[in-house]
């Protein structure tokens, strides 16, 4: 097989592994955010590195829960200047003033991304979130950070103080595919299963509002919404309802 071939065929393996493994996880955390839902709290999601993207790709887009906030805290993404983002995140404080920033409460809950969970940004700001009784789910690779040695000066990593941990199978080294000859794997293989995590929880999570009979607020594609004046003016309705209660709508 070509370099591209296995690649696929590493990925599927991944996400199998999470399909079979996660199914718990990701109920319990469903229905952990259809609480916070049911009681008009904000989903936070906040990663660093390139673990924000997996925030990005579910705040303010088609199919998404409209009460879901991506923290893009710019110093410590890497959308620019990516280099001086592995300083960030990694300085003590960052993660915690994001939480004590945004004014998070016990009525929302966190989504908090770190494929090593090991980053001190990500387990200060899941730290802080539970000083203030804010629930934390982590999307992380249990077995790559178990394989690594802990950062934080308290001594843990994000899965030993989130609420629910989703683990996304990721292989140790972020890696998947051996070329010959050549001294290093290539093609990263965590943010396709954390996507899928998240992706999946959320869509869980409708359900289970739509089982208890309320009914979530969520965001039709931009193009369904040109086309039919009621999507439009139904997307319209949500901005207007969160755009004071989420910084940066």
């Amino acid at each position: 097989m070509r370099a591209w071939e296995r690649y696929f065929e590493t990925m599927q393996q991944v996400v199998r592994r999470v399909r079979e493994t996660q199914g718990d996880a990701i109920e319990r955390a469903a229905e952990l955010l259809a609480d916070v839902t049911e009681r008009g709290g904000i989903i936070y999601g906040f990663g660093t590195g390139h673990s924000h993207l997996v925030c990005d790709d579910a705040f303010w887009r088609a199919a998404t829960p409209a009460n879901y906030c991506a923290l893009l805290e710019q110093s410590a993404t890497g959308s620019f200047e990516i280099t001086k983002s592995y300083n960030f995140e990694n300085l003590y404080g960052v993660g915690s003033n994001v939480v004590d920033y945004h004014r998070i409460t016990a009525d929302d809950a966190m989504i908090i991304v770190s494929n090593s969970g090991n980053n001190i940004a990500p387990v200060g700001a899941a730290l802080r979130a539970r000083e203030k009784g804010v629930p934390v789910i982590a999307i992380t690779a249990v077995g790559y950070s178990d394989f690594l040695t802990t950062k934080h000066r308290a001594g843990v990593k994000l899965k030993d103080v989130a609420d629910v941990v989703l683990d996304n199978c990721s292989l140790v080294g972020d890696a998947a595919v051996e070329v010959e000859g050549f001294p290093m794997r290539v093609g990263s293989t965590s943010t396709i299963p954390a996507v899928f995590l998240q992706s999946a929880v959320l869509a869980e999570m409708v359900e289970v509002l739509v089982r208890r009979g309320f009914e979530p607020d969520v965001y039709y594609n931009g193009h369904m919404a040109f086309m039919d004046e009621s999507c439009a003016d139904h997307n319209d309705r949500l901005v207007d309802k969160y755009f004071y209660r989420i910084r940066n709508l």
